[in-house]
């Protein structure tokens, strides 16, 4: 039996592991995360909007199998408090199965898929692209593995691996006129390189064992999670969906851009607490104030990082896109500013939705997505007949919403609702309106988009940690204490009483 799974993920998980696992994870996030921004960049100067379109269109069938593949038995795995090679097995198998029924689904229904875009072309791109679920059962192990070990440094070399050899391979097939088959491609290739990575990384291997015992197990836990990120899943997608089929593929590709500035930010940062937060605050469910003091610092940290930068892509998106992406993306505009103030409120309802699930709460989830997903639904529909622009300025309502649904659950679980949380983030929000109101008329110097974007982001960088140095923002003075701390792990083992003092008074 393979001991690295079994290492316990209980209250005595120390900071140092904590610490670690979470530098490792913003590492690997945002080591994977920039080098996939520089490679997109590449991409969008080579290929077409109608190109990105094409692979948006598909997207949602391969996300989906993917939520059934790997998402259920993940969840259920790192929250549970005990696991052995048995639960872990079982799992791989199971979800073995589930790739071959829904690949060989996925196969057939590629000729059908066609005929709703009304792409022919799109039949073999369905059936090449989907060759990467193969990949999803032994990721998803390899990842509650980690996650459970906190040993998220495995991450960043296949993540890192992937993404380099991927990238390069795209962005050649572009550079020869591939065309949608270079996205293929480097897709495919990321998603197989980093399972050989992982492959040689993680220690775990399947053992012959199967049992309908555990799999029942994990099931009662997993299938609530499933099925409420499968409507997440669902929603997000349908965006693609319906801008695809009902205004056009090149809108679609511009949206998809748009999509990219913002999220490439938010999703690295969320990710990366999320996913070190959750198995740490599962080993805690039962220390409900531990939880509530967790929370309380993933939103003042990650509202820190978030904010001001929304507020920055909000502000400088025009130059952005000029000195990005060159004049044939300027469509995307309007499209970051409005998406990049929906992804502003990411931190407060992914926060929320971390907490519940630690304390194993699955029906309590799986019950509000349903509700939030049918509120999203209603307003996504209602909008459709006004075009694009109003579909997308009925994202940040939704995201705003989604943060007071979410909230209201932990204020009767966790005693910290939304009253609580906004106190807690208001400090930064404050400070980012105040930055944007300094950098916004700068865009009217005149001067190239180049020298504007480069100004702006220094001018709005420098206010910022300043006013936020001055103010004596307990947040940034924790980074900058854990930092330290990191850098002189080593001489802090020779020396331990010497303890930041900064990080000592605000753990208390």
């Amino acid at each position: 039996m393979n001991k690295e799974v079994n290492k316990p993920m209980n209250e005595n998980t120390t900071r140092k592991n904590v610490l670690s696992g979470l530098v490792w994870k913003l590492l690997e996030r945002g080591g994977d995360q920039v080098i996939q921004f520089v490679i997109q960049l590449l991409l969008a100067r080579l290929l077409l909007p109608e190109d990105y379109g094409l692979i948006a269109l598909i997207t949602i069938f391969i996300a989906l199998a993917n939520v059934f593949i790997q998402t259920g038995f993940t969840t259920a795995l790192i929250q549970a408090k005990e696991v052995d090679e048995i639960d872990y097995a079982s799992a791989f198998y199971f979800s073995s199965f589930l790739t071959v029924l829904l690949y060989l689904l996925l196969f057939l229904a590629a000729p059908a898929i066609a005929d709703f875009y009304e792409k022919a072309q799109l039949i073999p791109v369905v059936r090449v692209l989907a060759l990467s679920l193969f990949c999803g059962p032994l990721n998803s192990i390899q990842y509650a593995v980690v996650s459970r070990n906190l040993e998220f440094k495995k991450f960043f070399f296949s993540s890192l691996g992937g993404t380099l050899f991927s990238g390069v391979l795209g962005v050649y097939l572009a550079y020869k006129g591939f065309g949608v088959w270079a996205l293929v491609a480097q897709q495919l290739s990321n998603i197989f390189i980093d399972t050989i990575v992982l492959w040689f990384t993680v220690s775990w291997r399947p053992i012959w064992a199967f049992s309908f015992e555990r799999i029942n197990k994990l099931l009662s836990f997993g299938w609530k999670m499933l099925f409420s990120t499968m409507l997440d899943t669902l929603y997000t997608n349908s965006y693609g969906l319906v801008i695809g089929k009902v205004i056009s593929p090149a809108m679609l590709g511009y949206y998809n851009r748009a999509n990219q500035f913002p999220s490439i930010i938010v999703n690295n940062v969320n990710n990366s607490l999320s996913t070190v937060l959750f198995p740490v605050m599962s080993a805690s469910q039962e220390d409900k104030p531990r939880i509530r003091s967790m929370m309380q610092r993933s939103l003042e940290v990650s509202s820190l990082i978030i904010f001001p930068l929304m507020t920055g892509l909000i502000i400088c998106a025009k130059p952005l896109v000029l000195v990005m992406l060159t004049e044939k993306w300027l469509a995307s505009v309007s499209l970051i500013q409005l998406i990049s103030l929906a992804y502003a409120f990411y931190p407060l309802h992914i926060t929320n939705i971390v907490a519940i699930s630690s304390l194993g709460k699955s029906e309590l989830i799986l019950k509000l997505e349903i509700v939030k997903r049918v509120f999203s639904l209603f307003c996504l529909f209602i909008s459709i007949p006004f075009g694009i622009f109003v579909i997308v300025a009925f994202e940040p309502l939704i995201s705003i919403g989604t943060f007071i649904l979410n909230a209201r659950q932990n204020k009767r679980l966790l005693g910290y609702g939304v009253k609580e949380q906004l106190s807690t983030i208001s400090p930064y929000l404050v400070l980012s309106i105040m930055m944007g109101i300094i950098v916004y008329p700068l865009a009217y110097l005149p001067i190239g988009s180049l020298a504007t974007l480069t100004l702006q982001a220094a001018t709005g960088a420098t206010f910022y940690i300043v006013a936020s140095l001055m103010n004596k923002n307990n947040s940034i003075h924790y980074l900058l204490a854990t930092a330290k701390e990191l850098l002189w792990r080593k001489s802090m083992k020779k020396r331990p009483e010497q303890i930041t003092t900064n990080r000592r008074e605000y753990d208390e």
